[in-house]
């Protein structure tokens, strides 16, 4: 039997509004027929959101790893895009998208 990756999704309250902070920080389109309920990021893997009504409360238990070849400026960017800096470690930087989802950039 063989199992692949279909996408990541990320439990959210406005699947829209969290879908284009990520597109513009990937640089990969949102996919057509997105909307506040669910929407998705054509990135590899493809990333989606979905909106529920209560989420897990805490430090969320899945988290992205992003790699750059210049990790301080994607931070900044990621910044610049809405994203907060939760902690710098001495490889990576960890930050939160604008609904306190947890993800790192590190050197590529």
């Amino acid at each position: 039997m063989s199992i692949a990756l279909a996408s990541v999704v990320v439990d959210c309250a406005d699947a829209l509004a969290l879908a284009r902070f990520w597109s513009e920080l990937l640089g990969a389109p949102i996919d057509d027929g997105a909307s506040a309920d669910w929407a998705t990021v054509a990135a590899t893997p493809p990333i989606g959101f979905a909106r529920v009504p209560d989420r897990t409360p805490g430090k969320n238990a899945l988290h992205l790893d992003l790699a750059a070849a210049s990790p301080s400026a994607e931070v900044d960017r990621a910044i610049g895009l809405g994203a907060k800096r939760v902690a710098d470690h001495s490889v990576w930087t960890t930050l939160a998208d604008p609904e306190g989802n947890l993800f790192d950039i590190v050197g590529a």
